[in-house]
C-alpha cells in the first residue's frame, strides 16, 4: 500500500514538472497539439498506477520524450508560420462584416445553432449586431459587435482619464512582500508611514496593495481570523 502511494506521488509530481515545463494553460485554452500532448502523458503515466509490476521508469522515458517533443515542435512553429499553421491552424472567420460565412462554418464543422448559442454567452442575442467572430486557433470565438452596439469608452466620448498603473500586493495577512517593493516603488518605511495614517499595525492588516503612483489601498483584518 505505502509503495502505491509513494508511486502516485512520484508521477504525480513527474505530470506536475512536464506540464509546468511546457508551459501549459486552462483546458479550454490548449492548442490542439498541446491537448494531445496532455492526454498522452496521463495515459503513460497511469500505466505504472495500474499496474505495480511496471518499473516507473516506463512512465518516465515516455513521458521524458513526449515533453522534448512538444517543446521541438513549439521552438520550431514560433520560427516557422507555415510549420505553426501545419500543427495549429489559423483563426477562421465565421462571421464577416455582419455576414455569416457559411462555408468557413461548415469547413470547421459548426453548425448555427452552436454560433448562435456561443455568441449569446458572449451577451449577443441578436446575431445582426455582430460585425466580426472568429474561431481562434484554441476553439474559443472572439466576437467584435457592429460599432453602434461597441461599448462607450472614454476616448470616445473625448473624455480624457487619468492613467492606471498595476496595484502590487506588499502586505498579506500581517506579512510584507518585500519582493513586490521594487514594482510598487515603495519601501517598508513608506508602508509604516502609510500604517500610521490609517491608524493600523502591520499585524492587523489583511491586505494592501500599492501602485507606481503611491496610491494605496488596504483591507483591515477582521477579528477571528
Amino acid at each position: 500500500m505505502i509503495i502505491s502511494l509513494l508511486r502516485a506521488v512520484i508521477i504525480y509530481l513527474l505530470i506536475t514538472i512536464a506540464l509546468r515545463f511546457m508551459g501549459k494553460r486552462q483546458i479550454g485554452e490548449m492548442q490542439p497539439t498541446e491537448l494531445v500532448v496532455t492526454i498522452l502523458i496521463s495515459e503513460v503515466a497511469s500505466i505504472p498506477l495500474e499496474d505495480t509490476d511496471t518499473p516507473l521508469f516506463a512512465a518516465f522515458i515516455p513521458v521524458i520524450l513526449i515533453v522534448c517533443l512538444e517543446v521541438l515542435i513549439s521552438g520550431i512553429s514560433f520560427h516557422s508560420v507555415k510549420f505553426r499553421r501545419l500543427f495549429t491552424g489559423k483563426p477562421i472567420i465565421v462571421i464577416n462584416n455582419g455576414q455569416i460565412d457559411q462555408k468557413a462554418l461548415k469547413s470547421l464543422r459548426i453548425s448555427i445553432s452552436d454560433l448562435l448559442d456561443t455568441l449569446r454567452l458572449k451577451g449577443f442575442f441578436d446575431v445582426q449586431k455582430v460585425k466580426y467572430a472568429v474561431v481562434e486557433m484554441n476553439g474559443q470565438i472572439s466576437v467584435m459587435p457592429c460599432e453602434s452596439e461597441a461599448p462607450l469608452t472614454p476616448a470616445g466620448a473625448g473624455i480624457s482619464v487619468q492613467k492606471k498603473e498595476i496595484p502590487y500586493t506588499v502586505v498579506t495577512n500581517g506579512t510584507l512582500i518585500t519582493g513586490h517593493f521594487k514594482e510598487a516603488c515603495t519601501s517598508e518605511k513608506e508602508i509604516q508611514k502609510q500604517l500610521k495614517k490609517e491608524n493600523l499595525s502591520l499585524k492587523e492588516v489583511f491586505l494592501m496593495t500599492c501602485d507606481q503612483q503611491g496610491n494605496y489601498f488596504t483591507v483591515k483584518k477582521e477579528q477571528n481570523i
